[in-house]
């Protein structure tokens, strides 16, 4: 893993910087991009004095865990996470080389793997998945509180 870099850009908080990035390399074991997110959610606890639900961290190290998984599985070279607050939510924004988007697989109670879209889709806010010119960026937003009941929120899937 790269040295993590903050970076005080958009959703700052009390001037301080929100968002943290690093990256991994394919050889690389996950569990340090899941430090990395608990270590991002502790400052946003104790820098910014927001408060973080256990169910938001446990949804963030699963988002986290699911996205560099896939990322250093199918994708040539490094990838680059980057946690950050905006607006209510902790966006958990995943690049890496490979252009081709995710496909979601039919349900089917007795395939084993390849149910993370289905994970994504019932722990996020939004989730969002783009081409860019080179690779792919994912961005999957989960909300800090919980939503109101009938919140249609989290039924977007861009």
């Amino acid at each position: 893993m790269d040295v993590p870099v903050h970076d005080g850009g958009r959703g700052s908080l009390s001037g301080r910087p929100s968002s943290l990035s690093a990256s991994f390399e394919a050889s690389e074991d996950i569990a340090p991009a899941r430090h990395l997110a608990l270590s991002f959610l502790a400052d946003v606890r104790e820098v910014h004095g927001l408060h973080v639900p256990d169910r938001v961290t446990g949804a963030v190290q699963l988002v986290v865990s699911e996205l560099v998984t896939n990322a250093l599985k199918y994708a040539p070279g490094p990838c680059l996470v980057t946690l950050s607050t905006v607006e209510g939510v902790v966006e958990v924004t995943v690049w890496d080389s490979e252009p081709r988007l995710p496909v979601a697989q039919p349900a089917d109670p007795g395939r084993i793997g390849r149910h993370g879209l289905e994970i994504m889709t019932a722990l996020c806010r939004s989730f969002e998945m783009h081409r860019e010119p080179v690779g792919k960026r994912i961005v999957a937003a989960v909300a800090l509180a919980d939503a109101p009941v009938g919140d249609e929120a989290g039924d977007r899937v861009r």
